[in-house]
């Protein structure tokens, strides 16, 4: 339940050499939540996926969110996420990967990116 006392997870994140970690997962109560403060109490700076994580119930999981954020988790979505990894629609090398996962989950969002290409830059 804490992949953080799995030696072959620590040894993999200490090769990373990186001191923040993006964190999502199944069972919001557990599986996310330990390997969390886990992580919080060695120095790592953590960010949790809230809205790629899944709990036993809708208040179990905002329960494990509000726990993780006041021990000094960050929430974010997977939006945010990719968004932050994208930077902006002028990175080429990541645009269409990164489109079309916005067009197939994003709603409203992605609904206006398939008329801005489809419309405003047809092919």
């Amino acid at each position: 339940m804490n992949a953080r006392e799995d030696d072959s997870v620590r040894a993999a994140i200490a090769a990373a050499n990186r001191k923040r970690l993006i964190v999502g997962g199944l069972l919001t109560e557990a599986c996310v939540t330990f390997p969390v403060l886990s992580a919080l109490k060695e120095g790592f700076e953590v960010f949790v996926v809230g809205d790629a994580c899944g709990g036993l119930s809708l208040t179990g999981h905002d329960l494990a969110l509000r726990r993780m954020e006041a021990a000094g988790a960050r929430m974010t979505s997977w939006i945010q996420v990719l968004l932050e990894f994208q930077r902006d629609w002028t990175r080429h090398e990541t645009y269409s990967g990164a489109r079309a996962i916005v067009e197939a989950n994003g709603g409203g969002y992605g609904m206006g990116l398939a008329y801005a290409r489809d419309m405003i830059h047809p092919v």
